[in-house]
């Protein structure tokens, strides 16, 4: 998430907060500060169920949506409690990001501590802009049911931007797609949990584990491929 010191002086960010990327980081900080409450609220009432909130959304920053899934379920979590957390993170993720992404392309103002990120992102944008491209909406729409770590909403919302649809429009298919896509995995990954703690007691840690070290196997190769480029 951003920081304070990440944001530029104040004269600026006035007149960013009024373009449509400012209300749309407007409303990000908004439901990022809505669901960390929410969380504050849960500790109340159950710490445990407070903590798997935090640790859901940490892997899902880390590793995507799909590892975030698995741990919830793997901590004995069904899907009414799982897709919302995930779709929270997800949504304040792209909310968040877009913008900051638009800025610095427009080279409006810059966030140092955030350089890398948006730069790998942009590089991961420019990889798939081709491919997504060729379809339009459709295409992007697609591209969002991957809910990997580069290869999600927050690049998909960076296609959208350099495909030149409207801020409005990116988001609105991204956050779509990624909803739609984010059912249908928590069915399978419900299913297929379930029947692992049947086998076994520690089946569901192990799942975790082999897809941890599938995003990050396919992680290092894509990134020697290009750095080969």
């Amino acid at each position: 998430m951003i920081s304070i010191a990440d944001l530029p002086p104040k004269p600026v960010w006035r007149q960013l907060f009024k373009t449509v990327e400012g209300r749309i980081l407007l409303l990000g900080i908004v439901i990022a500060l809505s669901g960390l409450i929410a969380m504050g609220l849960v500790a109340f009432w159950s710490p445990q169920t407070s903590r798997m909130m935090g640790a859901m959304s940490f892997a899902d920053l880390m590793f995507g949506s799909i590892v975030s899934m698995s741990i919830g379920y793997a901590g004995g979590y069904g899907y009414t409690f799982v897709v919302p957390v995930v779709m929270w993170v997800e949504s304040v993720m792209v909310l968040l990001f877009y913008p900051v992404f638009v800025f610095s392309v427009r080279k409006l103002v810059e966030f140092p501590r955030l350089k890398r990120l948006i730069e790998r992102t942009q590089a991961a944008a420019e990889r798939h802009h081709g491919r997504v491209r060729r379809y339009g909406v459709v295409g992007l729409f697609i591209f969002v049911w991957f809910p990997f770590w580069m290869t999600g909403p927050v690049v998909g919302s960076a296609i959208g931007y350099l495909l030149g649809l409207p801020a409005w429009v990116t988001l609105t298919v991204v956050l779509a797609g990624t909803f739609v896509a984010m059912v249908g995995w928590a069915f399978l990954l419900f299913s297929l949990y379930t029947r692992a703690a049947v086998f076994a007691p520690w089946a569901p840690i192990l799942i975790i584990g082999l897809i941890i070290l599938v995003i990050l196997a396919i992680y290092l190769l894509d990134r020697r491929k290009h750095k080969r480029w």
